[in-house]
């Protein structure tokens, strides 16, 4: 008995410790490193994108939208001198309605400003749902094609007539009376446009065609400041940026009215 008892004892003492054994090799093999998350997450939220809603929903990075205006600044520049259409509303349409080059009429018909077929268009076309489904687009060989037949279609086209007697450089004036008179629906249309253009400077480029001098408005922790260059007055300052002379020299403690080149000047 005494043998049996001492046999079924080192029986169990294996079984167990075989048991034991597996289990904790069973641990080793599938235990997994958490997953994280919050890296991917971060990445995603630190990059610079716009979202362009006209003809098409498209989301670009803003270097996107840079290559845009670097790749077409030139032809919007050579159709404000052709055709008075200031360079930066054709640049800020040309962004918005093509998702800057990325939208899908852009892709099919090479169609920048969503220019439907119309009356008496007797191009290629394409369909496209718009306004309402399945709507006939303007379709291209290329994209300088579409940038002249945008020149065309506003020149050639009465109720647009109002808009080349603002100023050459009047792009709000433009994007306001581009809705008006029909070009677009939606109602936010002209802030759309006028986002854009302020946004990548546009309109520097009107002024690189009127022949002005472009001088951009720095911002520091201070406030906005304006670096005098030849030809600068505190008249002139005031009228640029809406500020009396008085508040100018106010704001940089002047005695007179005299200001040298190179001088910085703040007016707020």
């Amino acid at each position: 008995m005494k043998l049996n008892r001492l046999i079924l004892i080192v029986v169990l003492l294996t079984l167990v410790g075989c048991g034991s054994h597996r289990k904790s090799k069973k641990s080793r093999t599938y235990r997994r490193p958490p997953v994280k998350k919050e890296t991917v997450k971060q990445d995603t939220q630190d990059k610079n994108t716009d979202t362009f809603e006209s003809t098409s929903k498209t989301t670009v990075y803003t270097d996107v939208v840079e290559q845009y205006i670097a790749d077409f600044d030139d032809i919007a520049m050579r159709n404000m001198r052709d055709y008075g259409i200031p360079s930066s509303i054709i640049l800020a349409q040309g962004i918005l309605e093509s998702g800057a080059g990325r939208g899908n009429l852009v892709k099919r018909a090479n169609n920048h400003f969503g220019i439907k077929c119309h009356q008496g268009w007797e191009g290629e076309k394409v369909y496209h749902d718009d306004d309402e489904d399945d709507e006939c687009f303007r379709k291209y060989e290329h994209p300088e094609q579409s940038y002249m037949d945008h020149s065309l279609f506003l020149t050639g086209r009465k109720r647009y007539a109002s808009l080349f007697e603002l100023k050459k450089n009047d792009y709000k004036g433009w994007a306001k009376g581009l809705r008006a008179a029909g070009y677009a629906t939606d109602p936010k249309y002209p802030q759309k446009l006028i986002s854009i253009i302020e946004k990548y400077k546009l309109y520097r480029f009107d002024a690189e065609v009127l022949g002005d001098r472009f001088v951009e408005v720095t911002e520091s922790r201070d406030g906005l400041y304006h670096i005098v260059q030849k030809g600068d007055t505190l008249y002139s300052l005031s009228k640029r940026y809406n500020v009396s002379v008085d508040e100018i020299k106010r704001i940089n403690k002047l005695k007179d009215n005299n200001i040298a080149i190179g001088q910085e000047l703040y007016f707020n």
